[in-house]
């Protein structure tokens, strides 16, 4: 009886092993579903325990038609809810989308408004939900220059601020970026509810999209996609930044030794403490989809796993470890048509099984 029972319970471990070690892959939107085209989307979990999903779709990436789609995925349940348009400006397309609930339950909507033929007529608006999602405010700019946008979610500072990513797109070529395209922050302070802004972060082909995590009360670290063009080229790296100061102010970027095709990254911590980056480990083209760890605060990423490769692309991952402890990071691919759903332990990037 006694051997039975430690057979039965050395099964059950395997099997949970064996769990922590898969990466599950979810088809949740193709081009049947509002909006055929669909890039960029963004993910955040609710208060009450639903992933709420946000992109934007239309004709195409400049199409006139184009409106952010709000989508639910309730707790228990495995099909996500048929997209709503939540934010949609007449005769304008709109862009980039981010969704995030704060720790005061509020749930923002940033996104990207367009007002030319290209990027660099951009502004960022957003909205803001009391309610889990279910209904949005009105509009309000959130910065009125000309060419910002956004891209990666809000992080809360040790100090209680959000820092939010930003970045400054410049040139009117639309399979390039100009070199004075640079990154920053917005600060927002809760209490006072004002927004500031951290100085440029510049670099020779200039960069965009900036993803940050705070290290200590004064140290953070971005990763961050190149600027420049599209063409094969055997010097594509992503850039890095760092901050000295809490944040409010942030050095150049600078190569590190990760490839990147000018293509959007993502970089969260982890629970644990542990770091998280996902990247398209490729200098020319946005495939495979890599994620790698490390576990002692940036030093080295000896944990690797691509979970998304082959002949298409894997394009503008998004990352949120929810409070079960799961990992979640969506995609888009198949020309800019599907979205992706990819949820795993961090074991099945480290390979250290839970213990017993």
């Amino acid at each position: 009886m006694k051997k039975s029972l430690v057979v039965l319970l050395c099964l059950v471990h395997l099997a949970s092993c064996a769990e922590s070690y898969n990466v599950e892959i979810y088809r949740v939107f193709g081009p049947e579903h509002p909006g055929q085209y669909k890039h960029p989307a963004s993910i955040t979990q609710l208060t009450n325990g639903d992933l709420y999903m946000a992109y934007y779709g239309g004709s195409g990436e400049y199409g006139d038609d184009t409106a952010v789609y709000g989508s639910r995925l309730k707790v228990g349940e495995t099909q996500w809810t048929e997209p709503k348009v939540i934010a949609n400006t007449p005769d304008r397309g709109e862009g980039n989308s981010v969704v995030w609930q704060a720790p005061d339950g509020r749930v923002w909507l940033f996104y990207v408004n367009r007002y030319g033929e290209t990027w660099s007529s951009a502004r960022v608006k957003g909205k803001i939900s009391n309610d889990g999602a279910q209904t949005w405010s009105d509009s309000f700019m959130l910065n009125f220059e000309e060419g910002t946008m956004v891209r990666g979610q809000p992080i809360v500072l040790n100090n209680g601020d959000y820092l939010l990513p930003m970045y400054y797109e410049t040139g009117e070529d639309h399979e390039m970026t100009a070199s004075t395209t640079c990154s920053y922050f917005m600060r927002y302070n809760p209490k006072t509810k004002v927004w500031t802004e951290t100085n440029r972060i510049k670099s020779p082909m200039g960069n965009l999209q900036a993803q940050v995590v705070q290290l200590t009360d004064s140290y953070l670290i971005a990763y961050i996609r190149r600027g420049g063009d599209f063409l094969p080229t055997d010097h594509g790296y992503m850039l890095r930044s760092e901050s000295r100061d809490g944040g409010h102010t942030w050095t150049d970027a600078v190569e590190t030794k990760f490839f990147n095709p000018n293509s959007a990254v993502d970089f969260i911590k982890l629970q644990n403490g542990h770091l998280l980056l996902v990247y398209n480990d490729n200098m020319n083209a946005r495939t495979p989809l890599t994620v790698i760890v490390s576990t002692d605060d940036d030093k080295t990423y000896p944990h690797r796993r691509d979970i998304a490769g082959g002949d298409n692309s894997f394009a503008y991952p998004y990352a949120i470890q929810t409070r079960d402890g799961k990992i979640h990071i969506i995609y888009t691919t198949n020309s800019r048509t599907t979205i992706m759903h990819t949820v795993f332990d961090e074991f099945a990037i480290i390979g250290s099984p839970p213990e017993l």
